[in-house]
């Protein structure tokens, strides 16, 4: 009995100063408490869980190794564009009502404002792939690619076989991917780009003793960078299943969005790359104009206003996160929003219906069927909130939805990586961009008009008078949200 009552007695303490840390390093009160209550209500199980994904063990070393040198690198970048970016700013063609934004993010992540930029609105890998395989056939110095799945299909091989014949031409060709997105990529595609002169590094290789807390940081961007001038982002991977073009019984249709770039918004996207790569690869890229060749250099182009966001598990603060919020504080009219796996923080809840509640039009396009049963439970507890206030959800039925877009009002159309859940806001590496232009604005609320179209309302009424099984079975999966 007294040995019973001692291991009871270390069991609490150990309970206590787990909770300790929790509360110490858990900057989420909901997330803080969902461990808690983990941890007091399955013994020991709880404790496990947390040690293994509630920590972010590779912070300081994601410093260490990453923003030591990159920050020398990004001081150059900087001083070269604060002054652009600061006319940019102050001229009479940016929108006063996102400066505020644009000075958030170039505060916190550095990143410039950048205008005359050529923007191309891409639907589908149908839309996005013949033009990638064109400009990387038209690369003259550098390529660099930065993919959270690649697969080994048609798409896959026909992207390869450039990325081959231009680094035996002589062109630096540089190919990161994610070591869990793309793990089936080692016995075929990376040994023959290897083999082939092209460079390539896996990001955040998961090892078996540190797999289970890996998992939790990876590298969900989506970027090429070709030349320093012509770059894509966005939600398409590449793979054969993004596109509907194809005949390889793929029937599900996909519904996804990406954009192409020219100009000097390549500039930190090219930085992010670089800064990734000096990361995950045993080389140490140090400035070179080659790959940041200045606006000055460059043939004007009359085009659009663009500033690239990007935050991680290495972001002091997460920018992308924040600069959500803020777009949406800045809607005056409506606010369109299409994201696979919608999870938002309270915070983005409370935006949402402040919005509403001023009158604004608050439209959210998802999936009909997600492809995780936990995910769409989850969701729909938030839709169940929204939905009092006025918010107008749509349930997309022809496919699956899996581009992550916002349109405010018509002047600013954000493009990117980031779902709106917590793990694009805390767990992943992201990158969207911010397109303060009413011509690209109106494009992406036309596809939306589109989508909408494929699309079946939620009833509001209908929605909240369901049994109220329902929605205890979403409440209490809600809890869970910071963990799916």
């Amino acid at each position: 009995m007294t040995w019973l009552i001692l291991i009871q007695i270390l069991y609490g303490l150990l309970v206590f100063l787990v909770i300790a840390k929790v509360l110490y390093d858990t900057r989420s009160g909901t997330k803080a408490l969902a461990y808690i209550l983990f941890i007091v209500l399955v013994p020991v199980v709880g404790m496990v869980f947390y040690f293994s994904f509630g920590i972010n063990y590779r912070k300081k070393v994601l410093y260490d190794r990453k923003m030591v040198d990159d920050e020398v690198l990004l001081q150059k970048i900087i001083n070269k564009v604060r002054n652009y970016s600061q006319e940019v700013a102050d001229s009479h063609l940016m929108n006063k009502q996102y400066r505020g934004l644009a000075k958030l993010i170039y505060n916190v992540g550095n990143s410039p404002l950048t205008a005359n930029n050529k923007v191309e609105l891409l639907r589908n890998g149908e839309e996005k792939f013949p033009k990638v395989l064109e400009a990387l056939r038209n690369a003259k110095s550098s390529i660099h690619l930065e993919y959270y799945i690649y697969e080994n299909d048609t798409t896959g091989n026909q992207i390869v076989d450039v990325l081959i014949e231009k680094a035996k031409e002589g062109i630096e060709v540089r190919f990161m991917y994610d070591d869990f997105g793309s793990h089936g990529l080692k016995n075929n595609i990376i040994k023959r780009l290897t083999e082939n002169g092209v460079q390539t590094a896996p990001f955040y290789k998961i090892k078996l003793y540190a797999f289970a807390n890996r998992i939790n940081y990876r590298n969900h961007r989506k970027i090429i960078v070709i030349d320093g001038l012509t770059s894509f982002v966005g939600g398409i991977n590449i793979s054969d299943k993004y596109r509907n073009d194809l005949d390889n019984g793929n029937k599900l249709f996909w519904r996804d969005t990406h954009l192409m770039l020219q100009g000097p918004a390549t500039f930190y996207l090219q930085y992010t790359f670089l800064c990734d790569w000096n990361y995950c690869s045993n080389q140490k890229l140090i400035f070179d104009p080659k790959y940041f060749p200045t606006p000055e250099n460059q043939q004007e182009i009359e085009g659009e206003i663009v500033q690239i966001v990007s935050s991680g598990p290495d972001s002091d603060l997460p920018l992308i996160y924040y600069s959500l919020i803020d777009a949406l504080a800045s809607a005056k009219k409506q606010i369109c929003i299409t994201s696979p796996y919608f999870i938002p923080s309270e915070s983005l809840v409370d935006a949402l219906i402040m919005a509403c509640e001023k009158g604004i039009k608050v439209k959210i396009l998802v999936p009909g069927i997600s492809d995780s049963k936990m995910v769409n439970a989850a969701a729909r507890a938030y839709y169940t909130e929204i939905l009092q206030h006025g918010a107008q959800i749509y349930l997309y039925n022809k496919g699956f939805v899996h581009a992550k877009t916002m349109v405010v009002d018509e002047d600013l159309a954000i493009i990117g990586s980031a779902n709106m859940d917590y793990r694009s806001f805390d767990l992943n590496f992201e990158v969207n961009a911010m397109v303060y232009s009413s011509k690209i604005a109106r494009q992406l609320l036309v596809a939306f008009e589109d989508d909408l179209s494929f699309s079946a309302k939620i009833d509001a009424k209908a929605w909240l008078a369901r049994p109220k099984r329902f929605h205890l079975w979403e409440k209490l999966v809600r809890l869970l949200s910071p963990f799916l």
